[in-house]
């Protein structure tokens, strides 16, 4: 489920200054889709995407400049929607007067920023797609690990927040404790936070919550990450296999991305934390080339064949030797044979 955004949040996230409408700003925005209404100056509304926030810039306001007021007038009124959630002008430029006339008619906002169309449509659009992105809820740990989100999953009690803690003793950052939002980002990336009411707090069976930003300072949380592995804990069992030797490609498809998967057995004397801190090592390890896996299949390789090499060598070797003794028997004489 998205988040729900107003024109405020919007106001406040993206450095935007209020023109008119300081008194809606309450004003809902439904998607991250910004229009820049070219077509819509010289009249034309058969398509007008009304549920947008109206991003007007040079081009558009020396347009507007040249039409004559009563026409103005009259296309800005059309594009002040009931659904229309702001206006916007960039580059320091003033809004036409019949644009502050029809907002104020409809009670709609018009912002201002200082920045070029481009960087404030780039600031909007990244801020938008952030917050109205589809977002699901995962049970789970999420920590930041030299630099890498991973996401502890597993069954109730098998020791995820107990594993988190000693991990950000050892230097990492927690992002979310028990639940964990996630949303895609692009076609490629998932971004993982906690819930505002969970931001910062773990939740330790005999001992409660505990906020780790007070506990072990601010370089011990993060707002948010992205989610390049997933480890799975699992309760140890003989009839369970794991993988050994690291060649099992597994993953977990999570909105559209698939994300690599790893299951580690959960048994008494284990030391999860550095286990897993190990797992992300040799992950970014293989991101950047080297497969221990690879390796080890190379090195047994080369012995398979130094080996093939030394026992054809010793049958050749056998076979020379019985050669010989073949010739020195056939040139004994007679009598010595």
């Amino acid at each position: 489920m998205a988040e729900r955004v107003t024109v405020k949040d919007l106001v406040d996230n993206t450095h935007l200054s209020v023109a008119y409408g300081e008194d809606y700003l309450d004003r809902l925005i439904t998607t991250s889709d910004i229009s820049r209404p070219g077509l819509e100056l010289t009249g034309y509304f058969n398509y007008y995407p009304a549920k947008r926030i109206q991003l007007l810039g040079i081009t558009e306001t020396s347009f507007a400049k040249g039409m004559a007021s009563f026409d103005l007038y009259d296309v800005m009124e059309k594009m002040c929607q009931p659904e229309t959630p702001a206006f916007v002008i960039s580059t320091q430029l003033d809004p036409p007067e019949e644009l502050l006339e029809a907002a104020e008619q409809k009670q709609i906002p018009v912002l201002c920023s200082k920045l070029t169309t481009s960087r404030v449509l780039s600031n909007m659009t990244n801020y938008l797609e952030a917050k109205l992105a589809e977002r699901m809820s995962l049970h789970g740990e999420l920590v930041d690990i030299y630099g890498l989100g991973v996401l502890i999953t597993g069954d109730s009690g098998v020791g995820k927040s107990e594993t988190a803690l000693e991990l950000i003793k050892r230097g990492h950052r927690l992002i979310a404790d028990d639940r964990v939002e996630v949303y895609q980002q692009d076609e490629q990336t998932l971004i993982g936070q906690a819930p505002r009411i969970l931001r910062h707090l773990l939740e330790i069976r005999g001992i409660g919550i505990i906020d780790a930003m007070n506990l072990f300072g601010a370089g011990a949380v993060r707002s948010n990450t992205k989610v390049d592995l997933i480890v799975h804990l699992s309760n140890w069992s003989k009839e369970t296999p794991f993988d050994r030797l690291g060649d099992n490609k597994d993953f977990q498809r999570i909105f559209d991305v698939d994300v690599p998967k790893i299951k580690i057995p959960v048994k008494i004397g284990r030391n999860l934390a550095v286990l897993i801190e190990s797992a992300a090592m040799n992950f970014r390890a293989r991101s950047m080339g080297y497969d221990a896996t690879k390796v080890f299949d190379e090195n047994l390789k080369s012995l398979i064949k130094e080996n093939s090499i030394r026992d054809s060598k010793e049958r050749s070797k056998e076979k020379q030797i019985e050669s010989d003794n073949e010739h020195a028997l056939h040139d004994r004489p007679d009598d010595q044979k």
